[in-house]
């Protein structure tokens, strides 16, 4: 994918807000699910167990009850992340498509408890937490 031209920047901050639109509504619409649905009561992609069982495999120290920036942030843990995630390049729709991810899993999105991460991220992170009951405490039912 080629940078903007500079002709083309002007169209960036609406392009952001785009963005931050839909993926606000893509997180809205995922606690909305957790909490009245339950969080084993769904499931967020058709190849949900392959991508746990390849998560898990590649990530076992991950901490996903509190997540560490770092753990996706530094360049080691970019190239770790590029690299598993592209082998899901064909597989999973808009698998680099920046998505909000909960911090903490006992907490909401807000300001303080959301970063940025790519679709692919966010499911292997939430289809875990869900499956290791760390979301439990958000269901109504």
């Amino acid at each position: 994918m080629a940078l903007p031209s500079a002709e083309e920047t002007g169209n960036m901050a609406e392009m952001e807000m785009q963005w931050a639109v839909k993926a606000m509504s893509h997180a809205e619409t995922y606690m909305g699910l957790l909490r009245k649905v339950g969080p084993n009561n769904f499931r967020l992609c058709p190849i949900e167990d392959e991508l746990y069982d390849d998560f898990k495999a590649n990530f076992p120290d991950l901490n996903i009850k509190v997540l560490d920036e770092n753990d996706f942030k530094t360049e080691t843990a970019k190239a770790k992340w590029r690299e598993f995630m592209t082998r899901y390049e064909h597989r999973i729709h808009d698998y680099n498509f920046g998505s909000l991810l909960r911090i903490d899993c006992t907490g909401d999105y807000t300001e303080e408890n959301s970063m940025f991460a790519m679709r692919t991220q966010f499911l292997c992170i939430e289809i875990a937490r869900n499956r290791d009951n760390l979301n439990n405490n958000l269901s109504e039912n």
